[in-house]
């Protein structure tokens, strides 16, 4: 670990960090390890990295990860077809290779001058060698583009944030080099406190009653898709632009398609929820 002074992180404008959360985050920074988040869809872990990144002053990188992604992928890719192109109809000099080697994610990232904020979104997406080669590229902090032989080596580490929606099992050996936090849904407490950041006009009589009817379709076991935070901000911002009474929230259920979206959900919520 190293001693030198990190850049702590305390929190963001427009969203609400738990203790633990900040706790992750400044681990994370400290040790220089990835923070893997977990949790369910709609709690808030892709959107953290650019708020951590806003609140340290950081820039921020994306990468989005799917079936395919490779590790190789995210330092750099030689664009073989725009060469074989321009050979054929461009007027650019084909000869400087240098010009179709593009730095994909972790490869700008290791290139940057300064610090920045790494996210890898949905890291279980890829194929199971994905993660141990990630986190390869991750101890070197260097690598060799061999078309060009020109060596890129990090001057910072990255505060690298992956997150993942457990759709398969990660590797231990990749788990022990993170440090690691599962993102619990809000308590209806801290919720109050996130829809305000939100809605920060809200009727507490429209809050209140959206809250109870919002909980009370998560505790029904049969709906196969509970509403997510985000569905429930949607939610609030269409009942208060359309004028919604609190008062017939929970007997008509109103603008339900903004919290369910599945049309088994639907009927299962009206049978239990209205009366």
């Amino acid at each position: 670990m190293s001693n030198k002074a990190f850049n702590r992180f305390e929190r963001a404008t427009g969203y609400v960090v738990s203790d633990g959360l900040r706790e992750a985050v400044n681990l994370a920074l400290c040790l220089e390890r990835p923070l893997l988040l977990k949790g369910e869809p709609g709690t808030g872990k892709t959107v953290l990295a650019g708020h951590v990144a806003e609140a340290l002053g950081l820039k921020l990188i994306r990468w989005h990860v799917k079936s395919t992604t490779k590790a190789q992928d995210g330092l750099y890719v030689y664009d073989t077809v725009a060469r074989l192109h321009d050979s054929r109809f461009g007027d650019h000099d084909v000869r400087d290779i240098e010009h179709y080697i593009k730095l994909g994610p972790l490869g700008e990232s290791f290139a940057t001058d300064a610090q920045v904020v790494l996210l890898i979104d949905e890291v279980d997406k890829a194929d199971l060698e994905f993660p141990n080669d990630l986190l390869n590229e991750l101890d070197l902090m260097r690598f060799t583009i061999h078309e060009t032989n020109r060596e890129i080596a990090a001057r910072h580490r990255p505060l690298v944030v992956i997150t993942s929606n457990n759709e398969k099992e990660l590797p231990d050996a990749f788990l022990r080099r993170c440090v690691f936090h599962f993102i619990e849904f809000p308590s209806p407490e801290l919720m109050r406190e996130i829809v305000r950041v939100h809605h920060p006009d809200l009727e507490d009589r429209l809050l209140e009653q959206s809250l109870e009817v919002f909980y009370a379709l998560r505790g029904i076991a049969q709906v196969r898709k509970p509403p997510s935070t985000s569905e429930l901000i949607d939610w609030l911002a269409a009942l208060q632009t359309a004028g919604v009474s609190p008062d017939v929230i929970r007997k008509k259920l109103p603008m339900l398609g903004a919290l369910l979206k599945k049309e088994q959900d639907v009927e299962v919520a009206k049978r239990a929820v209205l009366h």
